[in-house]
């Protein structure tokens, strides 16, 4: 029987990194295929790493692992059997290279043709293997922009116009090109080589972006992106990282977008991670991705109870209340720091202006020879409580 065929968008898309339970037996992923009412679009495998050479091999060349061991090890052998028949239900599976983990893409950025290909040429070997439909870019590390087109260009060429390229980049970066942790400017990238990217799994978490409102992702479409290739990452979980938003704002928040966007071919989500994903937690982690085919991918759209939606607006203006009070925190701190900043400064100069000979020099006793040491550091960061992006929602209006 021929798989059935899953419509574009919204994508519903997951990452798969925790492969393993706490009793180290394989997580099966086949809930995901198996489930009622549960249609993924695509499974992202993470994490595949670059590895330097070894410092007790130096002749020896980069090696490729996903996540602590070989692609081929024991372990994952019941892994690759279940995403070949993920793979053969028409559910697109994708690798993702770095992450968090640094090092993957400082190899391949380089400026020798010779070192990339040697970088590269695990990379390829993997993918060819396991007959993966596409890359997840994955930059959490400084690098040119050069380098991720010539490594998009040589997927591209390799692996054909049928691959799937996509990347990850945190919200904040899709607004302002300083705030990413990539290095390269994604607009100017999507300018460069948009034909080639299918989409952008963006991080909105982790202090990078937020989806109690829908003001973030709007400002992004505003500033020139298309909705369909824009994807809301959300962490699964509270324990994934900061940034959780609970399901019935989720239900509220993805009501607007697909009703504001839907005719574009509003992106989708995307969840970091599978294996604890809620409502269902460890024991049924599935129901995440059934609870977004509810939300996103019925033709009926998903309506909340008057009761419900009042809960979920409650809960925003909680959220927006909180996001408030840390703003006015973080200035006050700011205010502290630049306050006695000065003041050190006016003592500094005070005690220089006494030693170079001032009025009461003499009878102070001070050394010729005084040496002032400060511990200040870095007090112009007035910013760095807070990431830039809280500017695009927190005064927004909870009426439509």
């Amino acid at each position: 029987m021929p798989p059935t065929p899953i419509t574009p968008t919204p994508r519903i898309v997951i990452y798969y990194q925790t492969h393993h339970n706490p009793s180290d037996a394989p997580l099966s992923i086949l809930p995901l295929l198996t489930a009622p009412n549960t249609q993924i679009t695509h499974l992202i495998l993470a994490a595949i790493h670059l590895n330097e050479p070894s410092a007790s091999s130096p002749l020896s060349q980069p090696h490729i692992t996903l996540n602590d061991h070989p692609p081929s090890h024991p372990r994952n052998q019941t892994l690759w059997a279940e995403l070949s028949v993920l793979r053969a239900s028409g559910i697109k599976v994708l690798g993702m290279l770095g992450g968090a983990a640094k090092g993957s893409f400082t190899l391949l950025d380089t400026p020798s043709a010779s070192a990339f290909e040697t970088a590269y040429l695990p990379l390829h070997d993997l993918i060819r293997t396991r007959s993966l439909d596409g890359l997840d870019l994955d930059v959490e590390e400084p690098m040119s922009l050069q380098g991720i087109i010539r490594l998009i260009d040589r997927l591209k060429a390799d692996f054909g116009p049928d691959f799937i390229i996509t990347l990850a980049p945190v919200a904040a970066a899709l607004l302002n090109p300083l705030s990413n942790l990539s290095g390269f400017d994604y607009a100017e990238l999507e300018k460069q080589r948009g034909e080639k990217i299918a989409w952008y799994n963006t991080q909105f978490y982790c202090g990078w972006g937020d989806m109690y409102t829908t003001a973030m992702y709007d400002a992004i479409v505003w500033n020139g992106w298309t909705p369909s290739k824009v994807v809301v990452g959300l962490v699964t979980n509270p324990e994934n990282g900061s940034g959780w938003v609970p399901m019935l704002v989720l239900r509220l928040i993805f009501g607007r977008l697909r009703e504001r966007y839907g005719a574009l071919g509003f992106g989708g989500v995307m969840g970091w991670e599978y294996f604890n994903s809620l409502p269902g937690g460890r024991e049924r982690p599935w129901e995440w991705a059934a609870f977004m085919t509810r939300v996103l991918r019925d033709s009926t759209p998903d309506m909340l109870t008057e009761g419900e939606r009042v809960e979920a607006e409650a809960l925003v203006a909680r959220r927006m209340e909180e996001v408030r009070e840390a703003r006015r925190k973080a200035e006050e701190e700011s205010e502290a720091r630049r306050k006695a900043a000065e003041d050190e400064e006016a003592r500094k100069k005070s005690v220089i202006y006494l030693a170079d000979g001032g009025d009461d020099a003499g009878e102070a006793g001070l050394p010729g020879a005084f040496e002032y040491f400060s511990d200040e550091d870095g007090n112009d960061r007035e910013d760095a409580l807070l990431p830039r992006s809280f500017e695009y929602f927190t005064d927004e209006s909870l009426e439509e």
